[in-house]
């Protein structure tokens, strides 16, 4: 007949040894409040719950106005100037055309500079040495 004791003769069931893995939940736990602490002090701005989600969305629409009035604002200047040349010097369409593409243009370059993802006139991505 089998033993009633357990495969190993020790009459404990499952992992014999318990304790490594009390050491190893204690190690866990302690990671966890050492990541915790740490994400903490990279995030102190940020709000808790509901009134985050509220302000985000919030931000997300002022940004989003921002960036299609500068756009629709360059299309606009565009043609304007366009429909002003046309009418002092007799060309048209050729100037609200030509002007109103090149307001299109300024406009998604506003765009980009507004949204960051292109450097302001005049301005370097690599700041110069100051040795040099």
């Amino acid at each position: 007949m089998a033993d009633k004791n357990g495969p190993d003769g020790t009459g404990k069931t499952g992992r014999g040894k318990q304790h490594e893995a009390d050491i190893r939940d204690d190690d866990l736990e302690r990671r966890r409040r050492d990541l915790e602490a740490s994400l903490a002090t990279r995030r102190p701005d940020r709000l808790e719950g509901k009134d985050d989600a509220k302000a985000g969305s919030a931000a997300g629409y002022g940004q989003a106005l921002k960036l299609s009035s500068e756009f629709i604002a360059g299309i606009v200047v565009g043609a304007g100037i366009g429909w002003i040349i046309d009418r002092l010097a007799g060309t048209t369409p050729w100037g609200l055309i030509v002007f109103l593409l090149l307001g299109f243009g300024a406009g998604v370059l506003n765009v980009m500079r507004s949204a960051g993802l292109m450097a302001e006139f005049g301005q370097s991505d690599n700041p110069r040495d100051p040795k040099e």
